[in-house]
């Protein structure tokens, strides 16, 4: 197992990974755990609440549809790096099949979650939360 990973949660110097070895798959596995945590911060955030109703809130923001919306306005904000990634990810061919999603808004979102997957692996939690911020503040 290899523990030493877990210095990227402590933001530990040095304590990255290559996401560019990585299959996009992969990124978007841990940058779906990224995105949610994002989410359940801001809605936490919000204020005190039941935690059916903050399940709710977070439900709404982290699914296909909602993830395809967030990468429209984000798309121009992004660099050539950043987009390459997306790339990745919505072309990834996955073995499941969305049940309640559209297919084309469950690709953007494998692009979505692969991008925070990438900013996370690579360090850049400041650009992660930069993009979710300029995402959400552009939603209303």
């Amino acid at each position: 197992m290899q523990l030493e990973a877990l210095g990227l949660i402590l933001g530990e110097a040095g304590a990255e990974m290559e996401p560019n070895r990585l299959s996009p798959l992969a990124l978007a596995y841990i940058g779906d755990a990224v995105y949610e945590m994002l989410v359940r911060t801001v809605v936490v955030a919000d204020g005190n609440a039941p935690v059916n109703r903050l399940h709710q809130k977070a439900r709404d923001m982290v699914n296909a549809k909602a993830q395809a919306a967030f990468y429209s306005r984000v798309a121009k904000a992004l660099r050539e790096d950043e987009a390459a990634v997306f790339r990745r990810g919505r072309n990834a061919k996955s073995h499941t099949v969305p049940k309640n999603a559209d297919l084309m808004d469950y690709r953007y979102a494998t692009g979505v979650e692969a991008m925070f997957g990438y900013w996370y692996l690579s360090g850049q939690m400041a650009r992660a939360v930069e993009i979710f911020r300029f995402g959400m503040e552009s939603k209303s």
